[in-house]
């Protein structure tokens, strides 16, 4: 059999963050599936400003499957370096991914400064981004050379796609990061198809998660322990979808009396602007969702919730005393205004901190998840006398099982599937249990190696 592509992982293998792949064909067509930095990690900001293992210029397109920066992070500073292609994703995506890639110029120069580094990129260079970007809905086939392209509802984030690509009849999906289907707000990640080769994600490969029911009783619980001690709540929350998701349950928990009408504020501008592309996108959350806000609900508002924008907002919040819920970004603790909640609240045996995501190896979010009792905040040593709780069920991700399950949604036809995007324990454990019981042959493939699809 003639082969008809390469597809290369550079980087996004035996790590869950920094997706970046490339899917050559036979005729030379060179095509970019994501372009995320490297988060979390102790080398992620030498490895951002390495020079990338292929030429930006060659690349003719980028598909990008969601909005996440560790999907779209460095992007600006692909096309600062020659990529002058075309960078396709949903509209939702584009977006959001606006709204990220403007807030990490501040982030990522920060970080440079602090490390005698030169940033990343700048403002011009996020702006000239989106001067290459188009947008295509789920469920249109549209073409790149000899490729056609079709983008799935990956369930993951609002806008999330797979990407399914098919030459000479052949199809290979990259499935991006997989929804926790059944999800409070999206619809479920639709089904694998008839494909011939799969790249998919792995973050939770390993393990599982609470049932929903399960996760739904334990936030109550926390939130209603954290108002009997008097204590304030701090739960770090990515700005896409988890921010979200939240004020959707704790909206619920409010308007059936299940916890007391106390003071919650959203303090993170960026999941503030998410949130109003959200209210503008009820046509991609699910049916009950739907119904639901058809009937009245405004599920992202209740009483005596509050966004804050300004600095002078945020810092402000310090001065409400008694019980009261923070929600702010970074979701692990990287970056962002949580760090300063967290400064002030840890010290304070009142108070709680709810992790309720990932928190990838080498982020403060992370230790304190593993159970740290003194950590580092803007350069000084805090004591963690906060309680730390952790609920994954809040994930975004598939678990194991569900991930397995998703699996068996595919036909015959499926050969095999590369597994990416997990710490190395996760993806081999996965590959491992695919081959095992679903007789599908899987593997963690190797950075900067091509691997021949025939």
């Amino acid at each position: 059999m003639n082969s008809i592509a390469n597809v290369t992982f550079y980087s996004g293998v035996g790590s869950v963050t920094g997706a970046n792949f490339l899917f050559e064909t036979a005729t030379g067509t060179r095509v970019l599936i994501d372009c995320g930095l490297v988060q979390g990690e102790r080398v992620a900001m030498q490895e951002n400003h390495q020079p990338f293992a292929y030429e930006p210029a060659s690349i003719s397109h980028l598909i990008i499957t969601h909005a996440h920066l560790d999907h779209v992070g460095r992007i600006p500073k692909l096309v600062k370096e020659g990529f002058t292609g075309v960078i396709y994703s949903t509209p939702e995506t584009r977006q959001l991914a606006e709204l990220v890639l403007t807030d990490a110029v501040s982030i990522l120069g920060m970080e440079a400064r602090q490390n005698n580094l030169e940033p990343l990129y700048d403002i011009e260079d996020v702006n000239a981004v989106f001067g290459l970007w188009k947008t295509i809905p789920y469920h249109q086939n549209f073409t790149i050379e000899d490729i056609t392209v079709f983008f799935k509802d990956a369930g993951h984030i609002l806008g999330s796609a797979m990407i399914e690509l098919t030459i000479n009849n052949k199809k290979i999906l990259f499935t991006g990061d997989l929804g926790n289907s059944p999800a409070p707000l999206l619809r479920a990640s639709e089904e694998v198809g008839d494909v011939d080769y799969m790249v998919m994600e792995s973050v939770y490969g390993d393990r599982n998660h609470d049932a929903r029911e399960t996760r739904s009783a334990a936030l109550e619980r926390i939130v209603k322990e954290s108002i009997e001690r008097g204590g304030t709540l701090i739960i770090p929350a990515f700005s896409l979808d988890r921010t979200q998701v939240l004020l959707y349950e704790l909206n619920n928990m409010v308007e059936q009396k299940k916890i007391p009408s106390i003071p919650v504020y959203v303090d993170s501008p960026m999941a503030i602007k998410a949130t109003d592309i959200y209210r503008a996108s009820t046509d991609l959350f699910n049916d009950t969702i739907q119904a639901q806000i058809r009937g009245g609900d405004d599920i992202f508002h209740f009483p005596r919730l509050q966004y804050t924008v300004s600095q002078n907002e945020s810092r402000d919040i310090d001065h409400m005393k008694g019980a009261k819920i923070i929600l702010a970004g970074s979701g692990m603790s990287v970056g962002g205004r949580v760090l300063a909640h967290e400064e002030k609240y840890l010290p304070d045996p009142r108070n709680t901190l709810l992790l309720v995501g990932y928190q990838s190896t080498g982020s403060l979010g992370r230790r304190l998840a593993d159970g740290a009792k003194k950590v580092s905040v803007h350069g000084r040593e805090i004591e963690v006398n906060a309680r730390v709780e952790v609920l994954y069920g809040y994930s975004a991700h598939r678990d194991q099982d569900h991930l397995i399950e998703f699996v068996t949604t595919g036909t015959s036809r499926l050969k095999k599937i590369f597994v990416v995007m997990g710490e190395p324990g996760a993806s081999m454990h996965l590959a491992q249990k695919i081959n095992d019981e679903l007789g599908v042959k899987a593997l963690m493939p190797e950075r900067n190696k091509p691997y021949e699809l025939r």
